[in-house]
């Protein structure tokens, strides 16, 4: 399974649609640029969600004792990475989907979020002093487990659109013969090129695949129609079709899914299980598909969060 793991940065930012945003791309960790984001609707939206949240004694007791004395749960992100987490437009605030997931954690807690931004490879090593947790879309791995402890909260994958109504008859089991629009280095590069190959292999129609700059002109092609299919991380999918006013829609579901977790530091005191048991409360009472609805993302929900969830 292909991992989403972040480096690339890309901008989503579909100008025809009303949307900007900027993001990394699927591939191999190694280093983030920063970047910077409009703010959109989802963080309006969720804060009467999150306002309504009420402190949840079981969890709070939970808490590690010098977090819950400072009152205040420190997070830090990489915040070049729309919708989970990006710059909104005053140019510091930091917020996403994972912002107000933390918040509501937080909540149940009895404690204040504070989310700082910093650059991707920085997070891990500064978990336990300079930040108690992470939520920066870390996809849970194997090697990750072995470094720190990892809360799993969301699932990605990769996800496809086409303009809505689908009029180029476009399937997502074979794209032979159709022009499929990506960002350059991205994961979904690679993925297009190779199911190419296995197209002419076959007989058929290679792929057309476009390589852009940024995700911006890739999704803008398709939504304009000068190509056919954008293939992309499905939460940057997810995020530009609830944006695009109409004029995109989902080529099928996920695919190669991943979980996400929340990253705290081996020895915790305890802090993952109250993230956990903050998690799962927000995943029974509905409130976290509704903070990812309000980004376009319910279709990473999870309806378990577990410590340490065993990956291949």
């Amino acid at each position: 399974m292909n991992k989403l793991t972040r480096t690339i940065p890309s901008c989503l930012v579909l100008a025809a649609l009303a949307l900007t945003g900027c993001t990394n791309a699927s591939q191999e960790e190694g280093g983030a640029a920063g970047g910077s984001a409009s703010a959109a609707s989802g963080t309006d939206a969720n804060k009467a969600i999150i306002d309504s949240v009420k402190k949840d004694d079981k969890i709070a007791a939970m808490v590690p004792d010098s977090i819950a004395k400072s009152g205040t749960l420190r997070n830090g992100a990489a915040a070049n990475y729309a919708p989970a987490e990006f710059v909104d437009t005053d140019g510091s605030t930091v917020i996403g989907y994972d912002v107000d997931y933390l918040s509501a954690v937080a909540k149940l807690m009895g404690l204040k979020l504070t989310t700082a931004n910093s650059d991707f490879p920085s997070l891990i090593p500064a978990i336990g002093s300079k930040y108690d947790l992470s939520a920066s879309s870390f996809t849970v791995t194997a090697e990750r487990e072995k470094q720190v402890t990892m809360v799993s909260y969301f699932k990605a994958g990769f996800g496809m659109a086409v303009q809505k109504g689908n009029p180029k008859k476009v399937t997502k089991d074979s794209l032979c013969g159709f022009k499929v629009a990506v960002q350059t280095g991205t994961a979904q590069e690679t993925a297009a090129q190779d199911k190419s190959k296995k197209c002419t292999a076959a007989g058929k129609k290679a792929i057309d695949v476009v390589s852009y700059k940024s995700q911006a002109d890739a999704a803008t092609n398709v939504a304009g129609g000068k190509a056919d299919v954008a293939f992309a991380d499905s939460m940057i999918i997810s995020y530009a079709i609830q944006q695009s006013h109409d004029k995109l829609e989902a080529l099928g579901g996920m695919t190669d899914a991943a979980l996400f977790g929340v990253v705290t530091a081996q020895n915790d005191d305890g802090l993952s299980k109250a993230v956990q048991a903050a998690t799962q409360k927000l995943i029974d009472d509905g409130t976290m598909k509704k903070l990812l609805a309000n980004w376009g993302n319910e279709d990473g929900m999870i309806p378990t969060s577990e410590i340490n969830p065993s990956v291949k």
